[in-house]
């Protein structure tokens, strides 16, 4: 079993920076890739930003690339997720996710995930 805790999230203007932390409880976290998505009200989720296990590898919805950079610290068992030049259309609930299976973080999937954590607001106002 993984637990999966979000945390960094809160309140900021357009233009500001917000860095989101995965803190994970698992037995050896490197054997797990890792996701970052966002949901807004009456919206699907979306995926945003996926690392391999050892950090290797990285993938970037398009409508994230340049502003939102995802990396990992095995050591902490964290995955973080640094957003800049944050716009309100950014707003929404941003979770993480853990899986074994490199394919989910490969095909940018929604779905299937094993492990995801509870969730953190972001709200970036005009």
């Amino acid at each position: 079993q993984v637990q999966l805790v979000e945390s960094g999230g809160g309140l900021v203007q357009a233009g500001g920076s917000l860095r989101l932390s995965c803190a994970a409880s698992a037995r050896a976290f490197s054997s797990y890739h890792m996701g970052w998505f966002r949901q807004a009200p009456g919206k699907e989720r979306e995926f945003l930003a996926g690392i391999s296990g050892g950090g290797f590898s990285t993938y970037y919805a398009d409508s994230v690339k340049g502003r939102f950079t995802i990396s990992r610290d095995n050591a902490k068992n964290t995955v973080y997720l640094q957003m800049n030049s944050l716009k309100p259309e950014d707003t929404a609930v941003y979770s993480c996710a853990a899986d074994a299976r490199w394919s989910l973080i490969m095909t940018r999937s929604t779905e299937g995930y094993d492990y995801w954590g509870q969730g953190t607001q972001v709200t970036v106002s005009s």
